[in-house]
């Protein structure tokens, strides 16, 4: 084929926008996250689940408010129906229990790690394919659950090392009393809770300004304005909050609802440090019921690392009956950066922990029986494949892939009974007798990170 013809027929390697590719060690660190939130989940007794990436768009369609929709990616597959990606994991999740539910024990606890769609525009920490790890009780109306949601958000970011974390609450029928008690007539409620929802980007002024801009009257803004910038410690703020709407039997039930939710967070011993009573949160999506929740950091500037809320007429819309249900996703593409920038964990740039070099073409029956020991003694361990197996150049694979040990055992060593032990970093060498090789390895391996002499 000429070059010409050859140019023709190659094709751009590029991804779609808003869409990645990750390299190994890009891999490496979100499993190691992932894997830190599993075991924070499994702690509180979440069970592992998993959904279809496609679904049905009667599935998904109704359940995100307009803004969502306008997002979601749907289509009709090659048998002409209407299907769609997975906007969340939590519509998937309600989908899941009414097929399931005989098959399920309430209160029924997941969790659920993976990948979800949105055709947003493309910024810094927001991409149109994205990882949420979620973690949701069905089937009990107590705040108990909510507590623990937000207790076992905490507890995951701290296993990552964020520091700071601040999970802000409110409550979704606080806010529909806020905007009542204000004047706000009822088909304008959505508009005011998504104008103070961005209190905190563009200040009070901004806010009455949206406000006013989408017909909200000024007395009714300003009463708004009033109620949502009540600050302070959650006791004396709802306090002060059952006072002033002591009149509205919806804002009473949810400032009870609150008070039990802080109360549960104090018995399980939260620090009260990392959550806080924020009225002018209002979570986007249509189908909060009750409590609603925000991870959010101090630096890096990056915005929300996740939204949690109780949802209790969301399972109801596929059974006919509603069940009660709690839950909150964190976004690991935020956290990631989170963790890169502040540089909280250190993860390999390989999986591989020890190379093993050929020294010549009679030399394979030895290397291959020292990979094969490393690999049953609990070491990952490869061999070098080169076709040019000069050891200059195996040592410079190492080295640039990252393995921590290479291992030589030429004539010399095979004579000794040893194999020769080089630790990269620090070019130190180790002879060991073949007996020990295992035990060496694993011990070398040890020094370097404890976590290695347990895998």
């Amino acid at each position: 084929m000429t070059r010409e013809a050859r140019a023709e027929t190659t094709r751009s390697p590029q991804v779609l926008r808003g869409m990645r590719d990750f390299l190994p060690q890009q891999m490496l660190l979100r499993q190691e996250i992932v894997d830190r939130f599993k075991a924070v989940f499994e702690r509180f007794g979440f069970e592992p689940i998993d959904t279809p990436l496609l679904e049905y768009y009667e599935v998904l369609a109704g359940k995100y408010g307009e803004e969502g929709e306008k997002l979601m990616y749907h289509f009709q597959d090659h048998g002409g129906r209407e299907v769609g990606l997975r906007y969340d994991l939590t519509v998937p999740l309600a989908r899941f229990v009414a097929a399931h539910r005989h098959e399920l024990t309430f209160p029924f606890k997941r969790y659920h790690i993976g990948p979800v769609f949105r055709a947003e525009r493309p910024q810094r920490g927001r991409y149109r394919q994205f990882w949420q790890c979620d973690v949701d009780t069905v089937g009990t109306r107590s705040m108990l659950a909510d507590a623990e949601v937000l207790l076992v958000w905490i507890e995951a970011l701290a296993s990552v090392n964020i520091p700071n974390v601040v999970v802000q609450v409110n409550h979704r029928k606080l806010l529909q009393a806020l905007a009542s008690h204000a004047g706000v007539p009822a088909e304008q409620a959505l508009t005011v809770y998504r104008a103070i929802d961005k209190l905190e980007k563009i200040g009070p002024e901004g806010v009455r300004e949206e406000l006013l801009r989408h017909g909200v009257s000024e007395p009714a803004a300003q009463g708004v304005l009033g109620l949502v910038q009540l600050r302070g410690e959650p006791g004396p703020v709802l306090a002060e909050v059952r006072q002033r709407l002591a009149g509205d039997p919806q804002a009473m039930e949810a400032v009870a609802e609150l008070e039990e939710l802080f109360r549960y967070l104090g018995l399980l011993g939260a620090d009260p440090r990392r959550y806080a009573l924020n009225l002018a949160l209002a979570r986007g999506l249509d189908y909060y019921t009750g409590p609603v929740f925000e991870a959010v950091v101090e630096e890096p500037a990056i915005g929300s690392l996740g939204g949690a809320g109780r949802y209790d007429g969301l399972i109801g819309m596929f059974l006919g009956e509603d069940i009660p249900a709690t839950g909150g996703s964190l976004g690991l593409e935020r956290v990631v950066e989170v963790v890169q920038e502040l540089q909280l964990l250190h993860a390999p740039s390989t999986v591989t922990q020890a190379l093993v070099t050929v020294f010549d073409d009679e030399s394979w029956g030895v290397a291959l029986g020292l990979v094969q020991e490393l690999r049953a003694g609990g070491v990952a361990a490869e061999v070098y494949l080169g076709e040019r197996r000069d050891l200059r150049r195996q040592v410079q694979y190492a080295d640039r892939k990252g393995v921590p040990l290479v291992l030589f055992c030429g004539p010399d060593e095979l004579a000794a009974g040893v194999v020769t032990i080089r630790e990269l970093a620090s070019g130190e060498q180790h002879r060991v007798a073949r007996a020990d090789l295992v035990s060496e390895v694993r011990r070398l391996l040890a020094a370097r990170d404890p976590r290695s002499a347990t895998n």
